[in-house]
Formats: structure tokens, C-alpha cells, sequence
């Protein structure tokens, strides 16, 4: 196949300067004589004439250089048309890109997008809206609008957003519905996690996967605030199960399952974020998995120590 790649650059994602990703881009595609072009993303999330251009220009891939906000939107926009997605990750968290095993270094995150090979990848909706990584609403939900709001990203700020909100973090009355089961609970938050990672080499779901055909939910229930913390970094390194019954398990502060699909009553309109942007929220929310639902460029085994840039991978 010709390929003709399309890289997406969004200028204001995460900390780092995006003004040598042309030079990268450039030369990593002329030392194979690969056709490419270089947008930058809508600020208004309209990609209509983003489209028009790949059905236009024929271009058989898009490559992404930003966070998980900008991957959501991006891929939920373009991925009905035949084109296979590459990441170079250049945002705050890069949940996608490290759960996916994409370098975070952008000249090797190149090397991946000229020599790799797409892995058809799933994704999920919420309330219709296409997600890539992990929604959530409440605790979580609150602190990804914080942290939307400051002038200031990267992890350390993300985690100001933690502590400035945690002492005052109320609990939400949620009803949640999934294959049969019903749970009526009062929870800080609730996790929904297409990755198993939430950004920063952190994860909330130790065990979902990105191809696994299933969501992992975590339902973080009311608690004291000090027995809270012991529980959530439980969770955090592993050591919480997934619940299979979970009739033997509802009396556990946090529960941790696997589902194609959830709803979720929301009494009380907690807040809720979508690949880590905050999103209007509603009194119902549903999600359910996408299987296969867009094809992503990514390491399948080990990538050769001698890429096509000649530099130790």
C-alpha cells in the first residue's frame, strides 16, 4: 500500500514546545519518501474540513501529536474513513500512547508510526460520544475540570487538583445497571476504563485492555477519607481482584468489575470527564464498548534497537 500520512498537531497540548514536531515529522518521512502534510487540530473540535482533505488527498494514515483529549477527538471524528491512526505523544498524561507501549520520545514515536503495524483497537461510547481511554464521573470528574482550568499542566499540577479538592469531596447517590445486576450505592467516584492507564504511568484499572472487548469499572463507595487513601492505592498497584460475583463482594468500600456495557443513574448530576476533558453531564449515562473500533499504529513484539533514523529504540 502507498501510504500517505496526515499528522494532526495540537499546539497547546500538554508542556513541552510543539515547535520541532514539523522538523520530526519532516524528516523522518523524507528519509523514506513517505508523501505527508501537517494541520493543526480545530480549537472548535470541528474536523469536517479534516475529513474533506483525507477523502480529497487520499491519505491512507493520520497521525495525532497530542494528548488523550485531542486522540478522542480526533479518532472519534476520522475513524469511519479507511485510514489507520499513529500517535506521538505530546500531552499531559499520555494514558493511550502508555497503555498502547508507543514511545513517549516523538522522533521514536515516528520510527513506530513508518514501521509499525495497525492493530485494530476498541473504544467506547458515553452518551453517544466516542472515548478512547477512560471516562468517570464525581471525585475525578471535578478534578479534571481543575485541572482544565489552570494555566499550568503536567503531572504535578494534576495532583495540586487532587489535594486541593480532596478534603472537601463529597459522595454522589448513584444507581448503576449492568447484565443484569443493580446497585444502588453513595460513591466518590466512578471509573470507567478502556486502559490501564489514566496517564502518567498511573492506572486506575490494573487489569483492562484495549482489546479485551470489555470495560473495567471502578466504583469508589463512601468511606472515611483516611481509610479511603489505603484502598484507592490498593487499587492503584493492583492488589484489588475483579469481582466475578459479585454478590459476595457488595459490602466491599470499592468494587472493581468488567462489563460490555454500564448505566448509570446520576441523582445528584455528579460532574463527569471524558478522556480526562470535562463533558456536560446528564441524569443517565450509559456506555458500552466499541470492539474493534478504530485501527491504531503500535509495537506488535519488540520494535527492531535500529530503527529507520539509525537510533537505539
Amino acid at each position: 500500500m502507498n501510504r500517505r500520512i496526515l499528522f494532526i498537531i495540537n499546539p497547546i497540548a500538554g508542556t513541552r514546545s510543539k515547535r520541532h514536531l514539523p522538523v520530526v515529522i519532516e524528516q523522518a518521512c523524507r528519509k523514506v519518501e513517505m508523501p505527508f502534510a501537517i494541520v493543526d487540530s480545530p480549537q472548535n473540535g470541528d474536523y469536517s474540513s479534516i475529513r474533506s482533505r483525507i477523502q480529497q488527498e487520499g491519505f491512507t494514515d493520520v497521525g495525532i501529536a497530542g494528548g488523550d483529549g485531542t486522540l478522542s477527538a480526533a479518532i472519534g471524528a476520522l475513524r469511519d474513513l479507511p485510514v489507520q491512526f499513529g500517535i506521538i505523544p505530546v500531552g499531559s498524561g499520555n494514558g493511550l500512547a502508555r497503555a498502547a507501549k508507543i514511545p513517549m520520545n516523538p522522533t521514536k514515536a515516528m520510527s513506530l508510526i513508518i514501521i509499525g503495524r495497525p492493530s485494530l483497537t476498541d473504544g467506547f461510547l458515553v452518551n453517544g460520544r466516542f472515548a478512547c481511554m477512560l471516562s468517570g464521573i464525581g471525585f475525578d470528574a471535578v478534578v479534571a475540570a481543575g485541572f482544565a482550568e489552570m494555566g499550568q499542566r503536567g503531572f504535578l499540577s494534576y495532583v495540586r487538583q487532587v489535594i486541593r479538592h480532596f478534603r472537601t469531596a463529597p459522595v454522589y447517590s448513584l444507581q448503576l445497571e449492568w447484565r443484569g445486576h443493580l446497585l444502588n450505592t453513595q460513591a466518590y467516584f466512578v471509573s470507567v476504563a478502556n486502559s490501564n492507564q489514566i496517564g502518567n504511568g498511573f492506572t486506575i484499572a490494573p487489569k483492562a485492555s484495549l482489546n479485551d472487548g470489555l470495560l473495567d469499572v471502578v466504583i469508589v463507595k463512601d468511606q472515611s477519607k483516611k481509610s479511603l487513601i489505603p484502598r484507592v492505592i490498593r487499587q492503584v498497584v493492583g492488589l484489588n481482584r475483579l469481582q466475578e460475583d459479585l454478590t459476595l463482594h457488595k459490602s466491599k468500600k470499592i468494587l472493581y468489575l468488567q462489563t460490555d456495557q454500564l448505566t448509570i443513574h446520576n441523582h445528584d448530576q455528579a460532574p463527569l470527564h471524558i478522556d480526562g476533558d470535562p463533558a456536560p453531564t446528564n441524569s443517565t449515562i450509559k456506555l458500552e464498548i466499541i470492539p474493534k473500533a478504530f485501527s491504531l499504529i503500535r509495537p506488535l513484539g519488540r520494535m527492531n534497537k535500529r530503527t529507520v533514523f539509525g537510533v537505539e529504540g
